[in-house]
């Protein structure tokens, strides 16, 4: 079904909005005579979660019937991204979706978009400073609290934990998942901490380098934490080539499907925390489409973050799914 300016966005947690304007006097029943131009500026497409929302922005952008999707790739340099924004601006874009990735802060370019008056929605990272006009993402600390409940759980609150960070050290999704998952697990003083000293880059090769590392030093490990499923998928290759398959589980974070078949398959890939990109790229759109049809958003909707594991498994994994 395709759809104009107010839609309705992905699942109950979508909008949360006040109005949604279309009445013909209304900043709606304008917009929609129009075509709306959409400028999407990515930090990076080199992830998967990244390129994933991507793709969800640019198939949520086709069930409107008046939208012209910009998309751009700053290939994780934040000047570019700064320089992209100001060539949408350029273009006249209605509004600006951002995905900022590990950046905490793009000062320059939100001041800049503001300048311009034009409303701009951040997807998955939540800028620092609130020139920004509506942000939707994951609520990290909930994602390390419920993944550390399940390390607490399984373990029966003894054994031997690694945790294998994203980086840098200042990035704070990395940060809320771990400090969750440690205020969890420091009820159980049976449980002992090893953080990996490098970071795994979120990349399945890194994960795998770190926890190569992690199993040459240690020679008993319980349990594995990484902040996303990507790191956690390349750290349970390198512990089934050293043969320790039985010897451990692992918990990620962010419900790839990949990491959902491994939960599914009954493989020692024990559970993730779902922060689905799908969801949040189609949400996001939604969210700009709204507000140009003249509603009141949120301004900050932090989506829940249920943790997955073999009992609930089948009702997140989708083989098809962007993500």
């Amino acid at each position: 079904m395709k759809k104009l300016v107010c839609g309705v966005a992905v699942g109950a947690l979508a909008l949360s909005l006040s109005a949604c304007g279309g009445s013909d006097d209304s900043g709606g029943g304008t917009a929609e005579k129009k075509e709306l131009k959409i400028g999407v500026a990515n930090f990076s497409l080199g992830a998967p979660y990244f390129i994933a929302m991507s793709k969800a922005i640019e198939a949520e952008s086709k069930t409107y019937t008046n939208i012209k999707l910009i998309q751009t790739d700053a290939q994780g340099d934040a000047s570019k991204l700064t320089s992209d924004i100001d060539d949408l601006l350029t273009q006249s874009v209605d509004g600006v979706i951002i995905s900022g990735g590990p950046l905490n802060a793009a000062p320059a370019a939100m001041n800049a978009i503001k300048q311009k008056n034009v409303p701009s929605v951040l997807v998955d990272r939540k800028f620092s400073g609130g020139q920004y006009t509506s942000w939707i993402g994951p609520n990290n600390t909930q994602i390390g609290q419920g993944d550390g409940k399940y390390v607490v759980d399984r373990l029966k609150g003894n054994g031997t934990l690694a945790v294998i960070k994203g980086g840098p050290a200042d990035n704070t999704i990395g940060l809320d998942r771990t400090n969750g998952l440690l205020g969890a697990v420091k009820q159980s003083p049976g449980i002992k901490v090893i953080e990996a000293p490098d970071f795994g880059g979120w990349s399945s090769d890194g994960g795998l380098k770190v926890m190569e590392n992690l199993l040459a030093k240690n020679s008993k490990i319980d349990a594995v934490f990484c902040e996303n499923d990507s790191m956690c998928l390349g750290a349970q290759k390198a512990i089934a080539d050293a043969d320790r398959t039985d010897e451990m589980f692992l918990v990620g974070a962010d419900g790839q499907k990949e990491a959902l078949k491994a939960i599914k398959d009954g493989s020692n890939y024990g559970a993730t925390a779902v922060n689905n990109a799908d969801t949040i790229g189609r949400t996001g759109l939604n969210r700009m489409m709204a507000v140009l049809g003249g509603a009141q958003p949120t301004k900050d909707t932090p989506l829940d973050a249920p943790v997955v594991n073999k009992d609930n498994v089948d009702q997140f994994y989708d083989p098809n799914s962007l993500f």
